[in-house]
């Protein structure tokens, strides 16, 4: 199996470096002509805040002036920055619990890249693209008489789906445990009931 995704895989190099004195304006300007959601703060060569389409948005519903106020006065501190072999998944546990779109990625050397919200889900979403195995071809088996049947619409009003195999005895329809009775995600076949992993373990 693959190993899981890090940092270093999905990371932005390329990004927006902006000053503690630039305008907002000027940011904004420079945030659009780059097509990107945030600009980073840097003091040197240190992070020291983020600006996002957030921040912006919030200046104007204060009646701001972007034309006056500094990315000093708007700016989000302090960075969350992460190591370049962090999981993608320690990522999103942490924008989350953060409520963040954005982490810089720091290495020894100083900033390496970004990481956005909309990088995680897209490779998150590859990923799984790649570890899913296409379903089979074959038509359902009646465990009853161990003979295969035409796969056919369940009758209408009926809540189940058909329930295909994916390989082995995974399948991966959705579907009611046939064992204790619960809705599950997967279901295994074991002694010729569809259950849940918690009844398959028993």
């Amino acid at each position: 199996m693959e190993s899981e995704l890090s940092v270093r895989d999905v990371l932005t190099s390329e990004y927006v470096g902006v000053s503690e004195s630039d305008t907002v304006l000027d940011v904004v300007r420079l945030m659009r002509e780059e097509r990107t959601s945030c600009a980073l703060v840097v003091r040197g060569s240190e992070p020291v805040g983020i600006v996002t389409e957030w921040d912006v948005l919030g200046l104007i519903a204060d009646e701001g002036d972007p034309t006056e106020t500094t990315v000093d006065d708007v700016m989000t501190t302090p960075v969350i920055a992460v190591d370049p072999e962090t999981s993608l998944t320690d990522v999103a546990t942490t924008m989350a619990r953060q409520n963040i779109r954005n982490v810089v990625v720091d290495g020894p050397d100083g900033i390496v890249g970004l990481v956005t919200q909309r990088d995680v889900i897209a490779a998150a979403s590859s990923f799984q693209a790649t570890m899913t195995p296409a379903r089979s071809s074959e038509p359902p088996i009646d465990r009853d008489r161990g003979i295969a049947e035409p796969a056919t619409a369940p009758p209408a009003g009926e809540g189940e789906a058909a329930v295909l195999p994916n390989g082995g005895d995974e399948y991966t329809t959705q579907g009611v445990c046939e064992a204790c009775g619960s809705l599950a995600d997967a279901l295994w076949d074991a002694n010729g009931q569809l259950v849940c992993s918690d009844c398959r373990t028993v």
